[in-house]
C-alpha cells in the first residue's frame, strides 16, 4: 500500500519553498529600494530618463551653486524644472554660468513630463557654442592669392 503519511511533509515543503521564495525576493527588493542614498536614487533617476525619455528642447533660466534651472513646453504645457548638477561638474564642458540664458536638448520621461534632465553620465543636452575657426582668406580660382577691389 502507499503511505500518505510519509508524502505530506515533503509536499508542504514543497509549498512552503514556493511560497516562501518570491517572498524572500520582494523583502529583499523592497530593503534594497528603501535603503538606497538619495545620490542612488538621483543617479537611477537620471539613468531611466535618459534611456526612456522623450527630446525636447529647453531654455536654461539660471545656474546656481549647484543646480541648473530650465523651462520647457510639453503639449502646450510649460514646466519650469532645475536639476541638481553636483555629481555631474566634470562633464560640463564650461563655466556653469555661461550657460545661462541658453537653448538646450532634454529629455522627459513620457509618462510624466515633469520628469526630465539636461545632463547624465551618459548623454548631455547642452549646446555649447564653440568659437568658429579663423579661416585664411579664400584663394583666387587663378591662383592670384585673394581678389582685392
Amino acid at each position: 500500500m502507499f503511505d500518505d503519511a510519509r508524502a505530506l511533509p515533503t509536499t508542504t515543503a514543497i509549498i512552503v519553498a514556493a511560497v516562501s521564495v518570491p517572498l524572500l525576493a520582494t523583502g529583499a527588493v523592497a530593503w534594497y529600494r528603501i535603503r538606497r542614498r538619495p545620490k542612488d536614487k538621483e543617479k537611477h533617476r537620471r539613468f531611466t530618463v535618459n534611456q526612456r525619455g522623450r527630446l525636447g528642447d529647453a531654455t536654461i533660466t539660471e545656474v546656481g551653486n549647484n543646480n541648473i534651472f530650465y523651462s520647457y513646453s510639453v503639449g502646450g504645457v510649460v514646466y519650469a524644472a532645475s536639476q541638481d548638477i553636483s555629481q555631474l561638474r566634470d562633464y560640463i564642458p564650461c563655466d556653469p554660468e555661461r550657460l545661462a540664458g541658453g537653448i538646450a536638448s532634454l529629455k522627459y520621461s513620457p509618462q510624466n513630463p515633469a520628469n526630465s534632465i539636461i545632463l547624465c553620465e551618459e548623454w548631455s543636452g547642452l549646446r555649447i557654442e564653440r568659437p568658429s575657426p579663423v579661416r585664411a582668406p579664400a584663394a583666387s580660382p587663378f591662383g592670384l592669392g585673394h581678389l582685392e577691389n
